[in-house]
C-alpha cells in the first residue's frame, strides 16, 4: 500500500507539468491554418491566377492617347539624320539661308490604336503556359498541404510515444526506490550486505537518469510539433487512447492509386508546364500581323504663309496650341524577325531538355513512393505481429518480478537477480509503448505513400 502511494505521489508530477490536452486532429487542424509556408504557397496559387487573367487581357489591342505642348523655334536643314536612341528633335520648317530665333508655341494631339491581331498561336501558347503555371502553383500548395499533415501527424506521434515512456520509466523509477528501501531496512537490521544497499541505490539514479533523458526528448520533440503547429510555445499532453485501439483501415489490404499522390501530381504539373513553354517558344518562329491606325490634329504659332514672310508667327499661347490641322492613318502591317528563328530553335531545343530532366526526376519520385509504399505494407505487417506479443511480453515480466521480489524480500536470492527483473520489465514496457505508436506510425506512412492522408486521418 505504502509503495502504491509513492508511486501515485510521483506520476502526480509528469501527468500535470503539461498545460494543454491536444488531439491530433486539432493539431492537424491548427498547423494548417497557421503555417507560414502553407499560407504562402496559397498565395503563389492565386498570384498565378491573376497571371492567368493577365495574359488574356495582353490580347486586347493597345490604345494611346497622347497631348504635348511645345514652345520653341523651327529652323530647318537639308541632309539625313537618324533618332539614335529616341533623342532627336522633332521640329519641322523650311531649310532657311541663316539661323534665326524666332519662336512660338506649338500642340501635337493624337490617339494611336495598334493591334498583333494574328501572331500564328503564340497568344495563345502564352495563355496555356500562364495556365500551366498556375495548375502548378496550386499543385505545389496541394502537396504541401499534403506533406505539411504528414508531418504534424508524425510529430505528434513521435510526442506520444515520448510523453508513454516517460510515463513508464517514471514507474520503473518507482520501483527501484521501493527495492532500495526494502534493501536499507535489511541492510540495516544486518540481513544483508551494504553493498546491496548501495547497488540498489546505484539503480534509482540510472532510472533517474533515464527519465531526465526522456523528459528532454519530450521537450525536444514538443517543440517540433509547436513549430510545425505555428502557435506559441506551450507543452501539450497527447491523446493517449488513440493508441488504445487498431485502426481500422490497417486492416484491410485496398489497393492505393500512387498516381493520385499530391507529391507525384506536383511533378508532374512541372513537366506539363514545361511542355507548354516548349510549344510557346516554337511560335516564336512566325511573323506577327498587326492592325494599326493613328488620328493626330496639331497647332502652331507659325502662319501658313512663314515661308516667305518670317514675321508670320505669333507668340500667343492659345493661337498656338489650338488645334488646325488634322491627319488620320490606318493600316495593316507584317513584322518577321527571320533571325528569330535562330534564336528560337536553341530556345526549343533547351526546353526539350529541361523537359526530359523532369520527366526523369517525375519517374525517380514515383519509384521512391512506390519503394515506400511497399515498406509501409511491410511494416503494418510487423508492426500488427509486434502488437501482439507486446501484452504477452509485458505480463510475463510482471510475473518474473513479482517472483524475483517475493524472493528478495525472504532472502532466497540476490540483488542482482531483481535488477535483472527490474531491467526486463522496463524494457517490455518500453517495447509496448512503442510498438503500439507504431501501428499508427505504420498507417501514416502508407497514407504517406499513397497520398490519400483521409486513410489515417478517418480513423481518429
Amino acid at each position: 500500500m505504502y509503495a502504491k502511494k509513492i508511486m501515485l505521489l510521483l506520476l502526480l508530477p509528469v501527468m500535470y507539468s503539461y498545460s494543454q490536452t491536444l488531439t491530433l486532429r486539432e493539431a492537424v487542424d491548427t498547423g494548417m491554418a497557421n503555417y507560414g509556408l502553407v499560407k504562402a504557397k496559397e498565395k503563389y496559387a492565386q498570384a498565378s491566377d491573376e497571371t492567368v487573367k493577365q495574359v488574356k487581357r495582353d490580347y486586347l489591342p493597345n490604345l494611346n492617347l497622347s497631348a504635348q505642348q511645345d514652345y520653341g523655334t523651327v529652323n530647318g536643314q537639308n541632309g539625313p539624320a537618324y533618332g539614335l536612341g529616341g533623342l532627336g528633335v522633332a521640329s519641322s520648317g523650311l531649310p532657311l539661308p541663316q539661323q534665326n530665333w524666332n519662336a512660338a508655341f506649338g500642340a501635337l494631339y493624337l490617339v494611336n490604336v495598334n493591334w498583333d491581331f494574328f501572331t500564328f498561336g503564340r497568344t495563345k501558347e502564352r495563355i496555356n503556359v500562364a495556365k500551366a503555371d498556375a495548375q502548378r502553383s496550386r499543385k505545389d500548395y496541394e502537396q504541401e498541404q499534403f506533406q505539411q499533415k504528414v508531418r504534424i501527424a508524425g510529430a505528434y506521434l513521435n510526442l506520444l510515444a515520448s510523453q508513454r515512456l516517460v510515463i513508464s520509466q517514471q514507474k520503473n523509477l518507482n520501483r527501484t526506490i521501493v527495492v532500495q528501501k526494502n534493501a536499507a531496512v535489511r541492510v540495516k537490521n544486518g540481513l544483508l550486505p551494504g553493498v546491496d544497499s548501495t547497488l540498489a541505490s546505484a539503480e534509482v539514479s540510472r532510472a533517474k537518469i533515464s527519465l531526465n533523458q526522456l523528459k528532454e526528448q519530450v521537450k525536444m520533440q514538443n517543440a517540433e510539433l509547436v513549430r510545425l503547429m505555428g502557435v506559441d510555445p506551450k507543452d501539450f499532453v497527447a491523446d493517449t487512447t488513440l493508441v488504445a485501439r487498431i485502426p481500422k483501415a490497417i486492416l484491410t489490404d485496398e489497393p492505393a492509386g500512387a498516381d493520385t499522390n499530391p507529391i507525384l501530381q506536383f511533378y508532374k504539373s512541372r513537366v506539363d508546364l514545361s511542355n507548354q513553354q516548349q510549344k510557346a517558344f516554337s511560335r516564336e518562329y512566325w511573323p506577327t500581323f498587326s492592325l494599326f491606325g493613328v488620328f493626330q490634329t496639331r497647332a502652331s504659332g507659325f502662319k501658313s504663309n512663314y515661308a516667305s514672310d518670317q514675321n508670320a508667327f505669333t507668340q500667343n499661347y492659345w493661337d498656338g496650341v489650338s488645334p488646325n490641322r488634322q491627319n488620320y492613318l490606318a493600316g495593316v502591317g507584317l513584322t518577321w524577325n527571320l533571325t528569330a528563328i535562330a534564336r528560337s530553335s536553341k530556345k526549343v531545343s533547351a526546353q526539350k531538355l529541361i523537359t526530359e530532366g523532369l520527366q526523369e526526376e517525375y519517374k525517380a519520385v514515383d519509384n521512391q513512393l512506390k519503394a515506400q509504399l511497399d515498406a509501409a505494407n511491410a511494416r503494418i505487417n510487423f508492426a500488427m505481429q509486434n502488437y501482439g506479443e507486446a501484452p504477452r511480453q509485458v505480463k510475463a515480466a510482471q510475473q518474473a518480478y513479482v517472483q524475483r521480489t517475493t524472493l528478495y524480500k525472504n532472502g532466497l536470492t540476490n540483488l542482482v537477480d531483481v535488477t535483472q527483473a527490474l531491467y526486463t520489465l522496463n524494457r517490455a514496457e518500453t517495447d509496448r509503448d512503442v510498438i503500439y505508436t507504431n501501428v499508427w506510425q505504420a498507417l501514416l506512412l502508407k497514407a504517406a505513400a499513397t497520398g490519400d492522408f483521409n486513410l489515417f486521418i478517418n480513423e481518429l
